[in-house]
């Protein structure tokens, strides 16, 4: 019988990674999702059943999840840890995209006792790049540096952002907030996020600017680089004006009086700009990541220097960012039920990097799928 794998959130990228699950009609996928809009977009995918539920009911959830061999975790970030405690709590495996703010490790007791695999930050960054930090880790004798410089674009520029919300808008703004934790010399360092602005040329991508935000997260613990960044890549002059957004108190939660009414900043400015960030109809993104890692291996310095360039799909109408982000899911969650990652507990993406031939797998599902990661070896 087909395993039975239900996706919790079927938005920009869950959707993608429903699709992904369905095509090869080798299960039984759920979607579950509150809004009914979502549903609809993937109800006529062959094989798949449609749920429309409140997940942020541990009682709904439970109900949901008790008879599947796996779940995928796509929900906004802010209800993330929540809604990875409960699945845990199932006992069910669980590989999450969800990004939430929270240390997954808070829940590595829960997940052992359990005996589940979870494995947490799944997508291109955090995903792709922490595997491929544990994959190289792996082969230093003395790591020295890892730098990772990824972002989500528009590829036509349209005045005044240049940019468009190839995932959730709210997880945005919550980049352009959260102050950004680096690795300096060993040392964990916090920096404003948008702070540290560079200019980096990318063949293809053109000239763009490279800024703080707090992508490392677990990688900051788990592997044993001195030194350690990552930047977000959007169109040169949008991280000042989000600067400016946030330092006039545009971003804030704290209410303010306006014509004798509470306003929160922060509410009134999403409901500006998602309309103007949402993709439409024909519009088309691209994804840019550059991983560089450096270090001694066999007395001699090294560097890793890996590239991705992708394409928004004419063909299925997936935005580069769901498939980038929701396909290293996919091929994850697959690679789990087939019984590659041996791993209990909660599990980051660079753990499954130094399991034998995993890493070999995920680079063969992506360029069966149309996704190019170039490796450079100096």
């Amino acid at each position: 019988m087909n395993k039975k794998i239900i996706v919790l959130g079927a938005g920009l990228v869950g959707s993608a990674i429903v699709y992904d699950l369905a095509r090869t009609k080798e299960f039984q996928v759920t979607a579950a999702d509150i809004n009914t809009n979502s549903l609809e977009k993937i109800a006529d995918l062959p094989g798949v059943k449609t749920e429309q539920s409140d997940l942020s009911n541990p009682d709904t959830l439970r109900s949901l999840i008790k008879d599947c061999d796996l779940v995928i975790c796509a929900v906004p970030g802010f209800m993330g840890y929540q809604t990875l405690e409960t699945v845990i709590s199932a006992g069910k495996n669980v590989v999450d995209i969800s990004f939430f703010p929270e240390d997954p490790f808070g829940l590595d007791d829960l997940a052992k006792e359990k005996g589940v695999t979870a494995v947490v930050d799944c997508g291109v960054a955090p995903g792709l790049c922490n595997i491929i930090a544990g994959y190289v880790a792996d082969k230093l004798d003395e790591p020295a540096y890892y730098h990772c410089y990824v972002g989500g674009l528009p590829e036509i520029r349209e005045w005044p952002f240049e940019y468009k919300a190839v995932f959730s808008p709210a997880d945005v703004l919550e980049e352009y907030t959260r102050p950004a934790r680096l690795v300096e010399n060993g040392q964990e360092v916090i920096y404003p996020a948008l702070s540290g602005i560079e200019l980096i040329d990318f063949p293809e991508a053109g000239t763009l600017e490279a800024f703080n935000t707090d992508g490392l997260r677990t990688l900051r613990h788990t592997l044993g680089f001195p030194t350690m960044k990552e930047k977000t890549l959007r169109y040169p002059g949008h991280a000042n004006l989000m600067r400016t957004f946030r330092e006039s108190g545009f971003f804030s939660s704290d209410p303010v009086e306006v014509d004798g009414s509470q306003v929160i900043p922060l509410s009134l400015t999403s409901r500006l700009l998602f309309d103007q960030w949402f993709m439409k109809e024909g519009e088309k993104d691209l994804t840019v990541m550059q991983v560089v890692l450096q270090g001694k291996e066999k007395n001699k310095q090294i560097v890793y220097q890996y590239d991705l360039l992708d394409h928004f799909d004419q063909e299925t109408g997936i935005t580069s960012m769901a498939r980038t982000t929701g396909y290293t899911c996919t091929i994850v969650a697959r690679q789990l039920l087939k019984g590659m990652i041996p791993n209990q507990g909660i599990c980051p993406p660079e753990f499954l990097g130094n399991i034998p031939h995993l890493f070999e797998d995920l680079l063969l599902e992506y360029q069966k799928r149309g996704i190019n990661l170039v490796e450079t070896i100096k």
